[in-house]
């Protein structure tokens, strides 16, 4: 009995702005700072990678003083809205109901609500009124990854069921209007928000490509490198600027090992499923993977169309390798980085 991943849809909410747009916005909320320091941080939006990124709220918005409660608010609304359209998205793209589902992942971190989305997708869809629910709240990044590798042990110990992990992110919420530190504006440089559901399954008869293997890699006395503090005014970014080097140095462990396990190399990996965590990032893998004669063209173009949605971002890589349906035999690895810090691996073969 294997378990396959049958089924990958994205929905993205119905602001967006191309960066060029974005600028005078960023311009107006930097009135009052230096010269020097305004076109450093111009430069730094324009060479983001980032062709265009979508919100949940229109960019006046963003840049409005609003409160917490206010951004969270429209956070819990909009990401229930965007979960489930991705979801059902997911459902026809399997051929199933949503009765199909019997284990239920949810993945943010951008935001606070209890319930949780998954809560609001068994009312809203009429899901089972016994099917299993799992949260996860704190993986940033690479929950959608982690998402996966839950659904996939799940699946493993439950023959003939089926499962859905939903990643919603909306990083513009987060915004800090009153910090101008690098931080939070290389944060609001790369991010951008959105949704993206995959469908699991353990049912024989159900094809997609199969999980070979999946583990994760923990980094240690790298707590305060990625995540977010919890601030009067929110969701506060930290992202440390020596991550793209601590990956760097974490790589050949990251890799090798968990290939070899599989009695494998890098060699025999045929597409490279990476989340785009931001240029930097991107630019340092890339380098990597280069070097062992690999590319990940596809996480550069998600990162431009769409910028860094955080956990639901690896999963708009994995839907376009999903849609040109790969040849039988073909292999992929999955790879996300996020705070603990830690990098989570999936192995497909299709």
């Amino acid at each position: 009995m294997s378990v396959k991943i049958t089924a990958v849809a994205k929905q993205l909410p119905e602001y967006y702005r191309e960066t060029k747009d974005i600028i005078p916005f960023v311009e107006m909320w930097m009135q009052g700072q230096e010269t020097r320091f305004k076109r450093k941080v111009i430069k730094l939006f324009e060479g983001a990678a980032v062709d265009k990124r979508y919100s949940i709220m229109d960019p006046e918005e963003v840049f409005m003083a609003t409160s917490f409660q206010e951004k969270n608010d429209i956070y819990a609304r909009e990401v229930v809205k965007l979960a489930e359209k991705s979801l059902s998205k997911s459902l026809e793209k399997a051929n199933l109901k949503a009765t199909d589902i019997d284990y239920i992942i949810t993945v943010s971190c951008t935001g606070i609500m209890i319930p949780s989305v998954d809560a609001y997708l068994i009312n809203a869809l009429s899901m089972k009124q016994n099917i299993v629910r799992l949260p996860v709240t704190e993986m940033g990044c690479a929950a959608g990854v982690s998402g996966i590798i839950y659904a996939k042990n799940f699946l493993k110990a439950n023959p003939n069921k089926r499962a859905a992990v939903v990643a919603v992110e909306a990083p513009t919420a987060t915004f800090q209007l009153d910090d101008f530190s690098m931080t939070n504006i290389v944060s609001a440089a790369i991010f951008g928000d959105g949704a993206s559901s995959v469908i699991l399954s353990s049912y024989n008869e159900d094809e997609g490509p199969k999980i070979i293997d999946e583990e994760m890699y923990h980094f240690y006395d790298a707590t305060k490198m990625m995540g977010f503090n919890l601030v009067n005014t929110g969701l506060q970014m930290i992202l440390d600027k020596e991550v793209p080097q601590k990956i760097a140095e974490h790589f050949p462990n990251i890799i090798h090992p968990f290939l070899e396990k599989n009695k494998l190399t890098i060699k025999d990996i045929d597409h490279l499923i990476f989340h785009p965590g931001g240029k930097k990032i991107v630019q340092t893998v890339e380098d990597l993977f280069g070097k062992l004669g690999k590319n990940i063209k596809d996480t550069k173009e998600v990162l431009r169309l769409y910028g860094n949605m955080s956990s639901a971002t690896v999963l708009y890589v994995l839907e376009r390798f999903m849609d040109r349906n790969p040849e039988k035999g073909e292999r992929g690895i999955m790879l996300s980085f996020g705070p603990g810090f830690s990098a989570q691996r999936v192995l497909l073969e299709w």
